[in-house]
């Protein structure tokens, strides 16, 4: 009987899981860039350090230095991401989240306009 209610909640968990790679793998890289916000500030506002700063890492992995027109933007970024994963190390989780949320809308009104 245990292995049996076993089997049914690994099969709904599977079926949460089928849907999420569903929908990363179909989401464009816009939709894919506001899902790190949104787990870097539901992390943040967990206060679970290691997913934020994973999650943090995954924007500084994104970002790109490699023509002019984008190098100034992505130093700005890439600072003020490390600014927010030294606030998280030192337990500052409000100046995270402001940080993060409003980099968020920011995006999600520039890819509006797009």
């Amino acid at each position: 009987m245990y292995n049996r209610n076993l089997q049914t909640k690994n099969s709904g968990a599977n079926k949460v899981n089928q849907y999420l790679v569903k929908e990363i793998m179909d989401a464009t890289p816009e939709q894919l860039l506001i899902k790190v916000y949104n787990f870097a500030i539901t992390s943040c506002q967990k206060h679970d350090m290691v997913k934020t700063n994973n999650a943090i890492q995954e924007l500084i992995n994104g970002l790109r230095f490699d023509d002019d027109e984008t190098k100034e933007l992505a130093t700005g970024l890439l600072r003020l991401y490390q600014y927010c994963q030294d606030q998280m190390r030192a337990s500052n989780y409000d100046i995270v989240i402001k940080i993060l949320t409003e980099l968020r809308q920011s995006w999600i009104d520039a890819i509006s306009k797009m």
